[in-house]
């Protein structure tokens, strides 16, 4: 598990991604949009809840430490590798998420959009709604 951090409109309003991936395949297992407040951990630990998932690998913020119970956390950018390698990837394949780019989204409605659709198209493998040709 991991988060990214990211901004709509400028950078005073930050809004993070949190998402989980599988630790052996690299697959995404969930992801959910909001702020770097721990009740949105939360709702992408309930997202979680049907994986039954027993070792949450994470960084050392401390949200991960208290707000997982059910599950053993280990934390340590050695077991991070492979989701922090997927944010370049996200950063690479959006504009939107470059850090110092001039392509921002400008409401929360549309940053969650296009971002869930690289990552459903990119990550999930699901074709697009719309021909995009």
């Amino acid at each position: 598990m991991d988060e990214m951090w990211s901004f709509v409109h400028d950078k005073t309003q930050q809004y993070w991604l949190w998402w989980a991936i599988d630790h052996n395949t690299g697959v995404p297992l969930a992801y959910h949009f909001g702020t770097r407040e721990h009740k949105n951990l939360d709702e992408l630990c309930a997202l979680l809840v049907p994986f039954n998932i027993n070792i949450v690998y994470s960084d050392d913020n401390f949200a991960y430490k208290k707000h997982i119970t059910e599950s053993m956390v280990i934390t340590g950018k050695r077991n991070t590798q492979r989701i922090e390698r997927k944010h370049l990837s996200l950063r690479t394949w959006c504009s939107r998420l470059v850090r110092k780019g001039i392509r921002f989204s400008k409401s929360h409605q549309m940053h969650r959009i296009v971002i869930g659709l690289i990552i459903n198209f990119r990550l999930f493998g699901r074709d697009l709604p719309f021909n995009l040709i």
